[in-house]
């Protein structure tokens, strides 16, 4: 399971695209098997009227460029392709489709973040929104603002793939277990594993290694992030359901209501346009069988 089941359907909302309505989404039909640049290129640009001088998103579109935090190592989310250098993956999509609905062109320009510095750095105005896989909880609400949700995943646990001891959470007790500092993850793990002995690392990519180096018998971690780490490697496997409820959104800076209002109409107008179902499709549904699902509510996760 995508850890998507259960996700409730999407607001509506206006806007309009040129291309064909994708499977799972409003106003579904054939999925569609366009590539992330294509549904990027077709994706809506905001009416004048909706960028107020002085505002957040004028900011933005004066400079031609979405500043994003984000990271160039999470596949199926974001990661940088070798050949073309270019960010693919659901969330990097994402940040594009919002450069062009400010801009008018999907240009972004990427720091990376760690779940260290996810919040500082919006804090300070080194970027203008996160898109990092990035679970809403109240602490982290109390810092800077959150629109959305417009991913739901939830912890879940990869092992080797020969490994057939470790199955469920409960299996995790007296294990090393691997997962990123600072994540709901690391938290999660004392309430479903207490006996777990937890390694923290700050990358993902740290958290698979020591599992491929055995120094982890498991690794804890959004399901989404952990099927990227297994789509291209035999050596890994995702095993279980998902034990948690993990709702993504876009960080924007705090005390600023009318960014937040108006990503998440954006949200909502993609949603309902089928434009959310399209970039599935053509980044997780490229390794994850099925028609993309209904994306979540907005609102149904703040953090407060």
């Amino acid at each position: 399971m995508l850890a998507l089941a259960g996700v409730l359907t999407a607001c509506g909302g206006g806007g309009g695209s040129s291309l064909p309505p994708a499977g799972g989404a409003p106003g579904a039909g054939k999925p569609s098997a366009l590539t992330q640049a294509q549904v990027v290129a077709a994706a809506p640009v905001a009416p004048a009227s909706a960028i107020t001088a002085g505002s957040w998103m004028a900011k933005v579109r004066k400079r031609g460029t979405l500043l994003v935090g984000g990271t160039d190592s999470s596949a199926m989310f974001s990661q940088r392709n070798p050949v073309s250098g270019q960010l693919e993956g659901f969330d990097a999509g994402l940040s594009q489709m919002l450069a062009k609905y400010v801009t008018g062109k999907p240009s972004t320009k990427l720091s990376l973040v760690t779940v260290d510095t996810r919040e500082t750095m919006l804090q300070n105005g080194t970027v203008d929104a996160v898109f990092a896989t990035y679970t809403i909880t109240p602490q982290r609400a109390r810092k800077i603002a959150f629109a959305g949700p417009y991913y739901e995943s939830g912890d879940a646990i990869l092992v080797k793939a020969g490994n057939s001891t470790i199955t469920e959470p409960a299996d995790l007790n007296g294990r090393t277990v691997a997962t990123e500092g600072n994540s709901t993850a690391a938290l999660d793990l004392r309430k479903f594993a207490p006996k777990a002995k937890t390694l923290l690392f700050q990358e993902d990519g740290e958290c698979v290694a020591a599992v491929k180096q055995g120094r982890a018998d498991a690794y804890v971690l959004d399901q989404g992030i952990l099927l990227g780490d297994v789509a291209n490697d035999p050596a890994l496997k995702v095993v279980g359901q998902p034990f948690t409820q993990e709702p993504y959104g876009i960080g924007l800076p705090k005390g600023d209501p009318e960014a937040k209002a108006f990503v998440n109409a954006w949200l909502k107008t993609i949603y309902a346009d089928g434009e959310w179902a399209r970039l599935w499709k053509a980044t997780i549904g490229t390794k994850v069988a099925g028609s993309p699902p209904a994306p979540p509510t907005i609102g149904s996760a703040d953090g407060s």
